[in-house]
């Protein structure tokens, strides 16, 4: 793995982005002998899963967190690190010598006469095909009045928060009761007092660490309801869909119940800032020494200089894009099923798209 010079080069196929989507990508690009390159920005292959929260854990079993062909390397049913999950994917470039260049971040995607001009930095890359392996969560989204806080009040997004040390003495109050604030929630109530601002997003209604969860209900969960259920392919799906894109997903690990015990205190949603401090909707004002925003995220493709986009989503059928030919979505929050965006589901929609890209090459080749 290495970064780029100063070049101009063509390549049949641009992967940008080196996680577990692009990864897949690339496993079957390969398997397909289709010329490609995984562009990656961070310095290592696994660096967005190393940079998240100290205690982060897969909210999945091992036997549910390997990608294409390759299995992850820990008994089935413990939960892997942050870091396993990320030293798993530089083995996995390793293991099936995939041509990813680290430290390479794209500034734009544009096509300007027929073919994708990728720019990154001094680099430009003719392509045929690009794939924009990338969440729709990239840049941290955090209310406007957030900057009339008290300069004293710690701040961070779910993104820049590792671990207690970084909190001063004194209250906490987590904005945001989806699945980050939740667990961080827990983990910080040990050491702070900790409200927990939002609304309720509903839960995974068993233990996932539990034995009836690994005998059948994380199967039912996972791979039924997540993988083919939830789907575009089905009218349950197709009207879940929507609701999944603007409000998250269910708690899974941490319950109301776990909040409760570990006294985290549920407060309405903030609605701004009085005298410095987060004022709520019922008005009361919070004396805290510290927010975490566990607000979400922009989607960040403002980058992506062609005409696909509606509002912030790209318009595109299970990652393929038809009104651009060549350029293809994968690892966006449902961009088939529940499960894009789940580790175990992304194999399935790389396959896709690599399909559809062979037969697009080869149509070129015989055109």
């Amino acid at each position: 793995m290495h970064s780029t010079q100063n070049s101009t080069e063509h390549v049949s196929t641009v992967v940008i982005g080196g996680g577990q989507s692009g990864l897949s990508a690339g496993y079957f690009l390969k398997k397909r002998d289709i010329p490609f390159v995984i562009l990656e920005a961070n310095q290592h292959v696994g660096d967005s899963w190393r940079k998240r929260w100290d205690s982060l854990r897969l909210f999945t079993p091992a036997r549910y967190d390997g990608i294409a062909g390759m299995p992850f390397p820990a008994p089935p049913h413990s939960f892997p690190t942050k870091d396993e999950m990320a030293d798993y994917l530089e083995s996995y470039v390793d293991h099936f010598k995939l041509p990813v260049r680290t430290g390479v971040k794209v500034d734009r995607l544009s096509k300007p006469n027929g073919r994708f001009v990728v720019s990154a930095g001094g680099t430009t890359i003719e392509a045929d095909n690009v794939v924009v392996a990338m969440a729709n969560y990239q840049y941290p989204r955090i209310p406007q009045f957030a900057q009339e806080l008290d300069p004293n009040i710690v701040q961070l997004h779910s993104s820049e928060y590792r671990n207690p040390s970084q909190l001063r003495e004194g209250g906490v109050l987590i904005v945001g009761a989806g699945n980050s604030g939740a667990e961080i929630a827990v983990e910080l109530a040990r050491t702070h007092t900790i409200w927990m601002s939002g609304r309720n997003v509903g839960y995974v209604p068993f233990n996932i660490a539990g034995v009836v969860a690994r005998v059948f209900l994380l199967r039912a969960v996972l791979r039924g309801l997540f993988h083919r259920v939830l789907t575009m392919s089905t009218p349950m799906g197709r009207k879940m869909r929507p609701k999944v894109l603007t409000q998250g997903g269910p708690l899974i690990r941490t319950r109301p119940v776990t909040l409760k015990a570990a006294g985290v205190t549920r407060v309405p949603r903030v609605a701004g800032v009085k005298e410095g401090k987060p004022k709520l909707e019922d008005e009361r004002i919070l004396d805290v020494a510290n927010v975490i925003w566990c607000t979400g995220f922009h989607p960040g493709f403002s980058w992506i200089d062609v005409p696909v986009f509606e509002k912030d989503e790209p318009e595109h059928d299970r990652g393929i894009v038809g009104k651009v030919p060549g350029l293809y979505f994968v690892g966006l929050h449902f961009l088939y099923a529940f499960s894009s965006t789940m580790v175990h589901g992304v194999e399935r929609d790389a396959e896709y798209i690599v399909r559809s890209i062979a037969s697009r090459s080869n149509g070129r080749a015989h055109g």
